[in-house]
């Protein structure tokens, strides 16, 4: 008996339903949060199984918001992201492996700032379900942390007493709904 092909299953963000952020120390004393409001991704998995998944996204980094104009423009310019000349931040997986009941290692290759570093979040999936309109849903919240210096993101602030402004860690948080394509 011939083995069946597996049927891969496509699945698209539903950025109504999603938020990419991004937390970094301020002053070593507080924390900022910032998001991206322009982002883009995709998820192919055999079947509803989401091991070995292929998980690719995109954020544009003129949509980075953290409430504060000012701030804002600062970190588009060329002293942070250089919007203008890498205008958007990209990952690719290279494996997703189940660690647990509903707990999964995503590895992948993050580009940012035109420096591609690979990185490792931890995944937990929240379920499925289907919504008012039939579309099967997934949900998602990952989490890891890089620093910002690898990526080129080297700007650095010393205060009048010798304290650093912005960390060089930085937290990736992102809570995800997928919505499987027909």
């Amino acid at each position: 008996m011939e083995a069946q092909p597996a049927t891969v299953t496509k699945w698209a963000i539903d950025p109504t339903h999603s938020e990419i952020q991004f937390k970094v120390k301020h002053l070593v004393i507080s924390t900022v949060t910032g998001s991206f409001s322009q982002y883009e991704g995709e998820v192919e998995s055999v079947g509803n199984d989401f091991a070995d998944a292929k998980v690719s996204f995109s954020a544009d980094i003129s949509s980075i918001s953290t409430g504060q104009e000012q701030r804002d423009g600062h970190l588009k310019s060329a002293d942070f992201f250089d919007a203008e000349q890498f205008p958007k931040l990209s990952f690719v997986s290279t494996s997703m492996t189940k660690t647990g009941d509903d707990v999964y290692s995503l590895v992948g290759d993050l580009t940012m700032h035109g420096v591609t570093k690979s990185v490792t979040l931890k995944v937990e999936h929240g379920g499925q379900m289907v919504d008012f309109y039939g579309q099967t849903k997934a949900g998602f919240e990952a989490a890891g942390t890089i620093k910002r210096k690898e990526f080129g993101l080297t700007w650095d602030g010393v205060t009048e007493a010798g304290g650093v402004v912005v960390s060089d860690d930085v937290k990736l948080v992102l809570n995800i709904q997928l919505t499987k394509q027909a």
